[in-house]
Order: structure tokens, then sequence, then C-alpha cells
């Protein structure tokens, strides 16, 4: 049981560091409640599951190769910058008592799955981290125990999604208007950081 939680533990270590999808995760909650939140998160946790069973079957050596990551730091550029601009376009329009459901759940999915599908750091990431897990578990453990300890992860995933999309829904019900607008365009310029971030990384594998 001990390893179990060990690796809940891993799990919420892995989504804890503020990156895009954390940065989107608040904007959206503060805007239209858990449910946005939540499904951002949601999207993000797919997108961890694709990598996963890609590290799994060995496949994710593709992903790893400069003209795929040069592609995927440019998707990720366009993906971010494109979702941090729609949030500052879209600021003055909020309204602080009727935010609830601006946005399908669908498109939240989608946007949380995009920003972490693209992001070579995942790859990496879940190359480094899971692909470690995976050879320490295989060895010392048989299939049940990878699925169990696999599945551990993903409850401690699950759990700090289900934690952001709770303090970011929280915080909306003590906003104004103005605050409300100050916060999305700082979720605005955070996900353009990111983004651009991204454009420097595809900008230096394509000149190098």
């Amino acid at each position: 049981m001990s390893i179990f939680i060990s690796y809940i533990i891993l799990g919420l270590s892995l989504a804890a560091p503020i990156g895009p999808v954390n940065a989107a995760q608040l904007d959206r909650g503060i805007k239209g409640g858990f449910l946005s939140s939540w499904m951002v998160g949601l999207g993000a946790m797919t997108a961890d599951a694709i990598y996963m069973v890609l590290v799994y079957i060995g496949t994710v050596n593709f992903l790893s190769t400069p003209f795929m990551q040069t592609f995927l730091w440019l998707f990720g550029f366009f993906v971010l910058v494109y979702t941090g601009v729609e949030s500052i376009m879209g600021a003055g329009k909020l309204d602080a008592r009727s935010t609830k459901g601006t946005e399908p759940p669908l498109i939240s999915f989608l946007s949380g799955f995009l920003m972490s599908i693209s992001n070579p750091l995942t790859i990496l990431f879940w190359l480094g981290i899971y692909g470690s897990v995976l050879a320490k578990t295989a060895s010392s453990y048989g299939t049940g125990e990878l699925i169990l300890y696999s599945g551990a992860i993903f409850i401690g995933l699950l759990l700090w999604d289900v934690t952001m999309a709770l303090i970011a829904s929280s915080f909306r019900k003590f906003l104004t208007n103005t605050i409300l607008v100050g916060v999305s365009v700082l979720s605005g310029l955070s996900l353009i950081g990111f983004g651009l971030y991204f454009g420097f990384q595809a900008a230096k594998a394509l000149l190098s």
C-alpha cells in the first residue's frame, strides 16, 4: 500500500509544476466554473495517457526525433499564442455575475488536450519519468503491478486536476469584473509567454 501511495504522490508531483495547462485551468475555472476547468485538465490527462502508452510500447522514440520535436514546438507555439490572445481579447466581455458556461465542455477538453499533446516537454517528461518507472517496476514486478502503479500515477494526476478546478472555480465567487478582466489578461499573457518559449525552441531547432 505504501508503494501505491508513493506513486499517487508521484502523479501529484508531475502535475503540480506551473505550466500552460495549469494557467489555462485557472483561466477557465474563473470564467466558466468547475466543469470548464476540470475539462481542461481532463484533456491534458488524456494526452498524458497517450504518451504513457507510447512509452510503454516503445514508439515514443519516433516522437523524440529532431523533425517531430521541431513540429511539436511549432504546433505548441500556435496553440498557446492563439489561446492566450483569445483570452485577452475576450477579457473585456466578461461579467463576474454571468460567466458560467461561457465555453462548451468539449472545447475546454480539446484546449487542454492540444496544449499537452503538442508540448515536446511532455514527451521528454514521460519518457524520462515514466520510462524509468516502467523499467524499475518491470524489473521488480509483473504486468499486474505495472498496471496498478501506472493507475496510481493517474490517480495523482486526477487529484491535482480536481484540486485546481475547485480552487479556480472558488475564486470566481469573490471576483469583481475588474479583477476578473485582470486575471484573464494575466492568464492570457502567461499562455503567450509559454507559446513564445515554444516558438524560440522551434526557431533554435530550425537554425541549428
